[in-house]
Formats: structure tokens, sequence, C-alpha cells
């Protein structure tokens, strides 16, 4: 079993700068592929982008590529997403999940794990 904790939201102006960190418990955070999702207010969770578990792999959604960037730190245990260029579509929670699929996945389902949620807010 994984326990994920989110960290790092906050509030930031548009076109800030904010990193997200995902603190997992346990010694299989290596065998699970991970991504970020988010949530704004009165919509579906949607997909942000996911890593496989060996970091060599990641996949973005279309509306955060080229200015958000996942990675993973196995000694500390730790998921990150670094967000650059914030705009006020940004605005959700923000959560991280663990996926027992190799390679991540862009679909809620296939995620066993979730955190609860970071909350980011970008001023316009």
């Amino acid at each position: 079993q994984v326990q994920l904790v989110e960290s790092g939201g906050g509030l930031v102006q548009t076109g800030g700068s904010l990193r997200l960190s995902c603190a997992a418990s346990g010694r299989t955070f290596r065998s699970y592929a991970m991504g970020w999702f988010r949530q704004a207010p009165g919509k579906e969770r949607e997909f942000v982008v996911t890593i496989s578990w060996s970091g060599g792999s990641t996949y973005y959604a279309d509306s955060v590529k080229g200015r958000f960037t996942i990675s993973r730190d196995h000694a500390k245990n730790t998921l990150y997403l670094q967000m650059n260029s914030l705009k006020p579509e940004d605005t959700a929670v923000y959560y991280c999940a663990a996926s027992p699929r190799a390679n991540g996945s862009t679909k809620m389902n296939e995620y066993a794990y979730w955190g609860q949620g970071t909350q980011v807010t970008v001023s316009s």
C-alpha cells in the first residue's frame, strides 16, 4: 500500500511558478508509475501528467505541455510537479496518484492510490 501526501500549493499571480511535492510512504514507491490530476471548481477531475516507474517516460496534457515538468526522486520517495507560466485556468486542487501500470496512464481508474490534494490558485 502507498500513502501519498501533497504539499506546495498556494496563491500565485499569473505568470508565476510553484513546485508541488508528493511524499510517498512505503518502500514500493519506485514500483509505481505516478501521475498528477487536477479538479477545478464545478468541473470534473482531469489528467495533467504521468511519469513511468523508472522516470524515463512522461506524458503531458496539451494544456500544460511546455509549462509543467514532472519528476521523481526515488531516494526521497517524492514526486514533483514544477509549474511555470501559471494561468488563471490552472486554478484547481491538484492530486498525485500511483498506478501499477509501468508507463502510467491518463485514466483515473487506472490509479490505485490518491493523495488528499493541494490547492493552487492563480490570480489574474
